[in-house]
């Protein structure tokens, strides 16, 4: 049956769609059947091709439950529904479908006190730091502002994903052919991340691609679900 991931979050512009196409982008590159499913009315279906994972038009609750239902019937399957702003009931639906959801926020004070409200309100989200800063100075800023606010929730944040200008090419309604390595690397690893909070195996490495990143150690892994 095919895990669902929703990635959602009351406030808008945190970059919900940007991370959705980056997780299906890298779920494609370690192996993996992936879907992203377009739920935001005010965005426009893109094609699916040229990209490593399909894409699905669900901008209607019949719809959204139709491809939810075709999805839980597919075996070594990823489904990754992208949310949209301002829908707080929407919200509370796809966090009741989804077996992971994930709140992005970007660096400001805003996003940060928009993130703690939905922390709390759903308590099974993780936190995705989003369009992180690059630069060193920058970032460790951006850093101490989320220890000092959030150290609550520490243990539901995941790495942060840091800003990247190529990005938007995976936006475009027809995806270019070929991606820049940094994309491509931050796009293997945020989805080894979230494989491993789901405790799915990393996938295959792709032979066309000349470099490897390492596991994450199950200590850096917050919220590691453990066997029993």
């Amino acid at each position: 049956m095919a895990r669902i991931i929703c990635v959602i979050g009351n406030k808008g512009g945190t970059g919900k769609t940007t991370l959705s196409h980056m997780l299906c982008q890298g779920f494609g590159l370690l192996g993996y059947r992936a879907a992203c499913v377009l739920t935001d009315v005010s965005r426009d279906p893109l094609s699916p091709n040229g990209r490593r994972y399909i894409t699905a038009d669900a901008r209607n609750r019949d719809a959204l439950a139709k491809v939810v239902d075709k999805l839980r019937s597919l075996d070594e399957w990823v489904g990754v529904v992208d949310g949209a702003g301002n829908r707080t009931d929407m919200d509370h639906k796809l966090y009741d479908l989804a077996d992971i959801v994930l709140l992005p926020f970007r660096d400001s004070h805003e996003d940060i006190r928009a993130v703690i409200r939905d922390l709390d309100l759903f308590p099974r989200a993780y936190g995705v730091p989003s369009q992180w800063p690059s630069n060193l100075w920058q970032r460790e800023a951006a850093d101490r502002n989320v220890l000092r606010l959030m150290g609550n929730f520490r243990d539901r944040l995941l790495k942060p994903v840091a800003a990247l200008s190529s990005s938007k090419l995976l936006l475009q309604k027809q995806m270019p052919e070929n991606l820049p390595n940094p994309l491509i690397r931050a796009c293997r690893g945020l989805g080894r991340e979230v494989l491993d909070i789901l405790e799915i195996d990393g996938g295959n490495e792709d032979e066309h691609v000349n470099y490897r990143i390492e596991r994450l150690p199950a200590a850096e892994t917050p919220m590691r679900l453990h066997h029993a």
